[in-house]
């Protein structure tokens, strides 16, 4: 072999082991025992505080990751007060309440159900069509069905307090969602969100809604969708989303803030990314509410909207609080 052919297969074989490294460096997990501050919850709104408290205690109980999501989000569907999640939701624009749940485990096995009347706890069936049928996605008569077959009782959700609320509404007729309702004095709070990492590192998420308020009867929003409003991947971490459906489903949202993630963004730096991206894509973007939460399998966590007054929950280090989201406008 002459010189020159033997400074090539050298240089080649060098760049084919630098190479190598790289793609095994890339695909080693994010996730380091000595930096982590787990287990973490963290969940969107005021709401979230009740909900990370029982998901906090069914990991402490010996609960897995996936028990401690279910368990934290049907504190809220319970709640007749909470006017977007489960019963007491407020109703489409014919007096419907219809309910979208989605749930993800650490194996990237996913579940969800859009368009649900009359069962409280969509989360539950969420997880049972991940669990026992070869689906992703179940939607309204099928999800009932289904439902039912499973043993779910069918209950009326509309509530006084909801239909009056509704008839109210039938005076005006004017569909407007307003920025952070979630805030209003009436508790018209949001979707919620939450993503819990346990002591492993081992990640899962879940989000429930009864979705925009005297919608058109149909609608379904981001939060039954993988990818849109919620996404987990155990290699690197979870994000969750609320505010208008519409504007995460155009972007993929959470989708997008994992990926980020994947690529060395921090959670905060995540969220922020994919707020700017509904600012760059959506003239929507200036009237109306979008926000993200995040957690890396480090138990870093970060949040970001685009409207002032998007507030989450965080339970970590012996702590459950709130914190107020910082945002682009």
């Amino acid at each position: 072999m002459n010189r020159r052919k033997f400074i090539e297969k050298a240089s080649a074989a060098g760049l084919a082991g630098l190479i190598g490294s790289r793609l095994k460096l890339d695909a080693t997990p994010m996730y380091n025992s000595e930096e982590s501050r787990v287990p973490v919850i963290i969940s969107t709104w005021k709401h979230g505080i009740p909900a990370n408290e029982e998901a906090m205690k069914t990991l402490m109980s010996g609960g897995s990751v996936l028990d401690s999501v279910e368990k934290g989000v049907r504190v809220v569907e319970a709640d007749p007060k909470n006017h977007s999640v489960g019963i007491g939701g407020l109703p489409d624009r014919d007096g419907h309440v219809t309910l979208d749940a989605s749930i993800m485990s650490p194996d990237g096995n996913a579940g969800s159900v859009c368009f649900l009347e009359n069962i409280v706890h969509p989360v539950s069936v969420a997880r049972l069509v991940m669990e026992k049928t070869p689906h992703v996605i179940l939607a309204g008569e099928g999800a009932l069905q289904f439902a039912v077959e499973s043993g779910f009782k069918k209950q009326n959700l509309l509530t006084p307090e909801s239909e009056k609320i509704w008839k109210n509404w039938l005076k005006k007729h004017n569909y407007d969602p307003v920025v952070n309702w979630e805030n209003e004095p009436n508790k018209y709070h949001d979707t919620i969100g939450l993503l819990a990492v346990d002591k492993n590192g081992e990640l899962s998420g879940a989000c429930t809604t009864s979705g925009l308020a005297f919608k058109m009867h149909g609608r379904v929003g981001d939060s039954p969708i993988i990818g849109a409003g919620l996404y987990v991947d155990n290699e690197v971490g979870g994000a969750t989303a609320t505010g208008m459906g519409e504007l995460v489903l155009k972007t993929l949202g959470t989708f997008l803030v994992v990926e980020l993630m994947r690529n060395g963004k921090t959670p905060q730096q995540a969220c922020e990314e994919a707020v700017m991206r509904i600012v760059k894509k959506d003239p929507e973007n200036k009237k109306r509410q979008v926000g993200y939460i995040a957690v890396n399998k480090n138990g870093e966590t970060g949040a970001f909207s685009l409207q002032p007054g998007f507030n989450y929950a965080v339970f970590q280090d012996g702590e459950n609080m709130m914190v107020d989201s910082k945002s682009y406008y």
